[in-house]
């Protein structure tokens, strides 16, 4: 750090890497040749290194060469991180706790509205389906996916999912459309490992009244998302949440099979450390995410 020049002399050096001669260096930094030749010596002298071959046009030697990425890097990089910490002026930041299949199919397409309404909240979003015990280093706020049983922390339920098949148009042109819940046996059927939060087909087909000894698995998923994949790539037949298929369904590149009622075991709740519910950045954004929650709700019935 001992040989740290001053930003101005960095900035001369900087420029006349980008200019043929200091004359036209000058016209850029709005000062006179004289001053960005002196500056451009004090700074050679500085570090025992000459950066340019002088004559009728600048060229960088080696040693200039090799510095001039750098010093170039380190004023991008400055005036990248000044022009984002000016834009965040008197913006509070909110890191939010979700998993990433519900961060990737419901919230990320509801984040505009949030930007819309308060745009002085400037959320950091992350993923997780780890506990979280809001030390210090966590989040400010979650949404958690269970029973809503979380005696330490503030909660508020925020919506219940429905349970439903889905599949692509191109497997039932393939295979038919089922007319009836106990065809689908015939059907490719993709599952989840995993826990007992996971939609089992078992539970939908005793809804239904269908008694199952085997089911016809495709391939089985560590993960919802590529569950849903698989099923819009016509490799079988997915039981789907209705929050993580809302963009499919409505564009047509999944079908719903059966409208039969099957409300999820476990819902969504919102939860943040008791008495942060009342900071004023965390009302606005709880009370946008149960508004947007009673949207979903109705729409799920």
């Amino acid at each position: 750090m001992r040989d740290l020049p001053p930003t101005a002399t960095l900035r001369a050096f900087e420029v006349a890497t980008r200019h043929a001669t200091f004359t036209s260096a000058s016209e850029e930094l709005h000062i006179t040749q004289s001053a960005v030749s002196h500056q451009l010596k004090n700074l050679e002298d500085t570090w025992g290194l000459q950066l340019f071959q002088r004559g009728k046009t600048l060229s960088l030697t080696p040693a200039g060469a090799a510095l001039a990425p750098i010093v170039r890097e380190f004023f991008m990089n400055l005036e990248a991180t000044l022009a984002e910490l000016r834009a965040q002026k008197g913006r509070v930041r909110l890191k939010v706790s979700t998993t990433y299949s519900f961060a990737l199919k419901w919230l990320l397409p509801r984040l505009p509205s949030l930007a819309r309404q308060h745009p002085e909240i400037l959320v950091t979003l992350e993923t997780t389906d780890k506990a979280i015990h809001f030390s210090s280093a966590e989040p400010d706020v979650a949404i958690r996916f269970g029973q809503g049983h979380y005696p330490a922390l503030h909660s508020e339920f925020m919506f219940r999912e429905q349970i439903f098949p889905v599949a692509s148009p191109d497997l039932l042109n393939r295979y038919g459309a089922p007319h009836e819940p106990a065809e689908l046996l015939r059907y490719p059927l993709l599952t989840r490992d995993g826990a007992d939060l996971v939609p089992k087909w078992a539970l939908w087909f005793q809804q239904v009244g269908v008694s199952i000894s085997t089911l016809k698995e495709s391939v089985r998923f560590a993960d919802t998302n590529m569950t849903i994949e698989a099923a819009l790539l016509g490799q079988g037949i997915a039981l789907a949440r209705s929050g993580h298929v809302e963009s499919e369904i409505s564009d047509g590149s999944l079908v719903r099979l059966f409208n039969v009622p099957l409300p999820s075991p476990v819902a969504y709740y919102f939860v943040c450390p008791k008495g942060t519910e009342s900071q004023p950045h965390i009302i606005s954004f709880r009370n946008w995410l149960l508004a947007e929650s009673g949207k979903a709700q109705q729409s799920y019935q």
